[in-house]
């Protein structure tokens, strides 16, 4: 696969937007992050995952997949080996970030969304 495959598949995701961030290519939903294209010149794109979905694709294929260096990589941010990668891995790759996008923003707008109009009164313990 190429850089160009993965914008393909990521902008045929519903919703799904392109972006720049610090100079490189990312894909947003919700104008939020979900995949870029910042590791481009050593053959990466980027996945935005939870820690537990990044360790489950590089247990499943360590030649495709392995997590950024660093903290980035500790909270989920995946590498995957653009070359290494089948058509398949990638789109259910990008579809797997994503979802997890798309699912995070719905969790994020019930918190930020309007109140049913009732007051609620939360007390310190002690």
């Amino acid at each position: 696969m190429t850089p160009k495959d993965f914008r393909r598949i990521a902008l045929s995701l519903a919703g799904a937007e392109e972006g720049s961030h610090m100079g490189a290519a990312d894909f947003r939903v919700g104008g939020r992050i979900f995949a870029t294209l910042a590791s481009q010149k050593m053959g990466y794109g980027n996945l935005m995952l939870t820690p537990e979905r990044q360790a489950a694709f590089v247990g499943e294929l360590p030649d495709v997949f392995l997590p950024i260096a660093g903290g980035w990589g500790r909270m989920g941010a995946t590498h995957i080996r653009l070359a290494a990668a089948s058509e398949d891995v990638l789109a259910g790759a990008l579809r797997t970030a994503w979802k997890l996008r798309v699912e995070k923003n719905a969790r994020a707008g019930k918190k930020a969304g309007k109140s049913s109009g009732k007051r609620v009164v939360r007390r310190k313990k002690g």
